[in-house]
């Protein structure tokens, strides 16, 4: 039997077909498909009710008609009943569990069948984007995770992705930076030269603090750094010289973190990247009648938007080239997009941002569609994945005790050694470099894992305790399911791949045995589903239930039976289970165990 990957989809697309047969005005009727509540089938579509509404007709005659006129390749599919005033719920047929289980049972045949959703798309994911000079932070941990997933998600659902960091490299601070250094270098060069061949990006940041607190207290330092930086930015060689190297140690630094959390990107294009190429994007501006001069800066207004308009109590212009003639944010973000349009061909750029970020993005992207719309490009579609803020337990920003930020990398570096303690206490018998390498992948999956389960537009709470442990929605109790499966084909002396395993499976049967095929198959709907919103806890929420129904599956179904055909199927849902739950966990960048 033939069966789509996508049934939502099919189901939805059936529906629409029924609905011209049936004389529905299609321009009208939208099937609303979405996945049941267990008690209703497998889908639920909720259309006709609107319908009804819109047309003036009884709802639950009009269901009876679309269900009259479905056609025989959907009714093979599933079962429909009519519920309630219109309701139209289908129970998949377990011929077409089967079919799916049969037809989408490898990583390769998986992909393929995904891909479609975004085949022939371009995107850039713009995140992480720390600033050099400065040790990552815990506010830093979101815009990588989350970025890195949906760029993964997007990449699976058949995109070209580019995954972009664009790093702060540019701007005031690298003046109060190089006079530091240059102050330091004449007052106690051996001590500085020691720092930073010791800890270089450390040493960049405490320079970067002297300076700033400098030039706060003396008007003279301030001034001194203004004049390097005028130096830096007309290309003196030796400032030249000591920006690279900022930059250089930084994005080493920043790729030990980087390689922790599973993460390589495309490109690094900081704002220095974008300097030469922001005096064009003024003159478009100005001469497309987009920006204009106002109090020796050139602005932006957007009066068709009560909150930015030159009319509002406190006007907010978008400011793109600064009084003093300097650039900003706004002006390399307005490069930036671009050359993303130009040089990447992008149809789409998501930028991985914090969501009080909001006000700069809408404004920035108000700018770049009405410039791009006056000088004749086609705009590519542009969309902030703002996220909220990761919270101690005390109900605020998550903090040292002092006040101070987490450095990111001693948070990692506690994860593993909270997962160490757990491996210790459940696996002591394993070799000590076995535990220390389970230790790794499972407290930097936990803290992955503990942010991604979350609805990213939400502040959580940041709970060892939860995170860390084998119970509930966390990267241990899933990762110990897919080690689980593993050890249940070790036991048999089978491989998940080996479709000789799966030959001769008898039908599905039992009632757990329906159950986890029904939650199996719903794996393209969730993943249609983060694709279409970019919210990785959609995925992490599915994944919980998989691995919630093979308990159930396994607690009551044995597997090692002598039945070769009963053996055979209980089989195949171990491995389809092991698939799905090891490409879903690899969508959202955590790695994966056969032993735990």
């Amino acid at each position: 039997m033939s069966v789509p990957f996508h049934l939502a989809a099919a189901l939805d697309a059936g529906l629409k077909q029924a609905a011209a047969t049936a004389g529905f005005d299609v321009a009208l009727f939208v099937p609303e498909v979405r996945v049941a509540a267990p008690q209703h089938g497998d889908f639920q579509a909720n259309g006709v009710l609107a319908y009804a509404k819109q047309t003036k007709q009884n709802p639950r005659a009009a269901a009876q008609a679309l269900v009259a006129a479905l056609p025989a390749e959907l009714l093979a599919l599933a079962e429909v009943e009519i519920a309630g005033p219109g309701f139209l719920n289908f129970t998949l047929r377990p011929v077409a569990l089967e079919a799916w289980l049969a037809n989408f049972g490898s990583a390769t045949t998986l992909k393929t069948a995904a891909a479609t959703l975004l085949a022939g798309q371009t995107w850039v994911v713009d995140y992480s984007s720390p600033n050099t000079a400065k040790q990552m932070h815990v506010g830093h941990l979101r815009s990588a995770v989350i970025g890195e997933a949906v760029a993964r998600i997007a990449a699976f659902a058949g995109a070209r992705v580019i995954r972009d960091n664009h790093i702060g490299d540019w701007g005031t601070s690298f003046g109060k930076i190089i006079w530091a250094y240059k102050h330091a270098l004449t007052t106690d060069r051996a001590a500085l030269e020691a720092a930073l061949a010791d800890t270089p990006l450390e040493e960049f940041e405490r320079l970067y603090k002297v300076g700033n607190t400098t030039a706060d207290a003396d008007p003279a330092v301030l001034e001194a750094s203004r004049a390097e930086l005028v130096k830096l930015q007309s290309g003196d060689p030796e400032n030249i010289a000591i920006w690279r190297r900022i930059g250089e140690v930084s994005v080493a630094a920043f790729q030990k973190i980087y390689d922790q959390l599973g993460i390589q990107f495309d490109h690094t294009l900081g704002e220095s990247f974008y300097n030469d190429k922001v005096t064009a994007v003024y003159t478009e501006l100005v001469t497309s009648g987009v920006a204009e001069e106002s109090q020796g800066a050139l602005v932006v207004f957007h009066d068709e938007n009560p909150r930015y308009s030159r009319l509002a109590e406190r006007p907010n212009p978008f400011i793109v080239r600064k009084a003093d003639g300097a650039a900003n944010y706004a002006s390399t973000d307005l490069a930036t997009i671009l050359y993303r349009a130009e040089h990447f061909r992008a149809d789409t750029a998501l930028y991985v941002v914090d969501k009080r970020q909001g006000d700069h993005f809408e404004q920035l992207f108000l700018t770049a569609q009405k410039w791009f719309g006056r000088t004749g490009r086609p705009l590519l579609r542009l969309e902030h994945l703002g996220f909220g803020t990761v919270l101690g337990e005390d109900g605020r920003p998550l903090k040292t005790r002092n006040g101070e930020n987490i450095k990111l990398k001693d948070l990692l570096a506690e994860a593993v050694e909270r997962a160490r303690r757990l491996v210790e206490e459940k696996s002591g018998e394993l070799a000590e470099h076995e535990r220390g390498a389970i230790a790794e992948i499972v407290g930097i999956g936990s803290v992955q894992y503990a942010d991604l389960s979350q609805n990213r537009s939400s502040d959580y709470t940041f709970a060892w305790d939860k995170m860390i442990s084998l119970e509930g929605n966390t990267a241990a109790y899933l990762l110990y399911a897919v080690a689980r499966i593993h050890s249940i084909f070790r036991k048999l002396g089978a491989s998940p791949g080996d479709a000789a395993s799966e030959t001769g499976a008898s039908p599905l049967e039992t009632p757990t045995e329906l159950a986890l095929a029904r939650k199996l198959v719903q794996f393209a709907d969730a993943q249609t589903q983060c694709t279409a919103s970019l919210r990785p806890h959609v995925l992490c929420l599915y994944l919980y239930e998989l691995a919630g129904a093979f308990s159930a599956f396994y607690t009551v179904e044995k597997v090692a039976v002598e039945d070769p055909a009963i053996r055979a199927r209980r089989l195949r849902l171990c491995a389809r289970t092991l698939l799905l739950l090891e490409t879903g966990l690899g969508l959202l960048g955590l790695r994966t165990l056969v032993r735990m």
